[in-house]
Formats: C-alpha cells, structure tokens, sequence
C-alpha cells in the first residue's frame, strides 16, 4: 500500500456549527482532534461507540470529485471530515493500524455520508458521497499533526511496540453496508 499526505485538518467545537480549517492540531489517545465536538463530548453521533467517533478520514481528490459530480463548490470542511488525505488508499486501512506522522490510529469504519450532511450542506451529498465518504478512525497514541504529515499504514508489530492492544484486545472494524 503506497503511503499518503495529510492535506488539511479541520475541526468545530459545536455539532452542526462550520468546520475551521487550522494549521495544526493534537490528536489525544481514546478522544480524537483536540478541541474537535467530538473529543469534547459532543457531536451529532455523539451517542455512537467511542471507537467510531473519534476522527474521520476523507480523501481530497473524493472530496473534488463529488463536487463535480452534484455540480456545487465543496471545501473538505463541508463534508465535515476531520482530516484531508492525498495518495493513500482509505477504505483499505478500515481493520487496520495506520499513523498520521507520529499518531497511531485503526480503522474502525467507512464512513458514509448521511442526510444531516445534506441538511448542513443544501447538498444533495449521500449518493455521490456513497464510495467516497472516509473512514472513521481510533486514536491510540496520540501526537502533535500537520499537513505534510505522511499518512501510512502500521503492521500489527509495529502497533504492539507503540502499545497497542493486541489479541482479544485488539480492536474489530465494523463493517458498514454502501
């Protein structure tokens, strides 16, 4: 699997408030992108398992495509995905150990889009985004990221050394129809 680029990060303290674009950000270990919703507690799917809500993934060329397709500008932040990757195949990472830089996370989930997007948006988002909606992440060691950072897939030893759980432990990816 080739490696990718972290792009942009973005973030919003308030479910259904706009996302922000920032220049840098820390994910925490079992809580997602500092002073993001969902690290705080809150969020739309807040009542979902922690796993699930951590932080989400989308790719930036998906993000350009889907705007083309419903023929409506799109930024990153309107798909209110956390982090903006380039070069790295995102689905295949769902079940699996990757880093963003220094951070270890596991792919939990794709993350398909949902009509509350096409509420926030004006959009008609959910079939185009349908294959192109991300992943839902966990955070498992947590560091400081920028965009540059290389986003990379971790295999199991690597992710034992850094302190992740393992065996009956380890965590299971849920799979999501679409």
């Amino acid at each position: 699997m080739a490696d990718g680029v972290l792009t942009d990060i973005w973030l919003t303290a308030v479910a259904a408030a706009p996302m922000r674009r920032v220049p840098a950000a820390r994910l925490l270990a079992g809580r997602g992108l500092e002073g993001d919703r969902y690290a705080l507690g809150g969020g739309t799917w807040a009542r979902y398992p922690q796993l699930e809500k951590q932080v989400t993934l989308i790719d930036g060329a998906d993000v350009t495509a889907v705007a083309a397709q419903v023929g409506v500008p799109l930024t990153p932040g309107d798909t209110r995905r956390n982090l903006v990757t380039t070069g790295i195949d995102l689905p295949a990472l769902v079940g699996r150990w990757f880093a963003v830089g220094d951070a270890l996370l596991f792919g939990v989930k794709r993350c398909p889009p949902c009509t509350h997007l096409e509420r926030l948006t004006g959009a008609r988002l959910v079939k185009a985004m349908v294959h192109r909606g991300g992943i839902n992440a966990a955070v498992f060691a947590g560091a400081a990221i920028a965009p540059g950072a290389p986003v990379r897939a971790v295999s199991e030893e690597e992710a034992a050394r850094r302190g992740a759980p393992t065996g009956a432990d380890r965590p299971v990816p849920r799979v999501v129809d679409g």
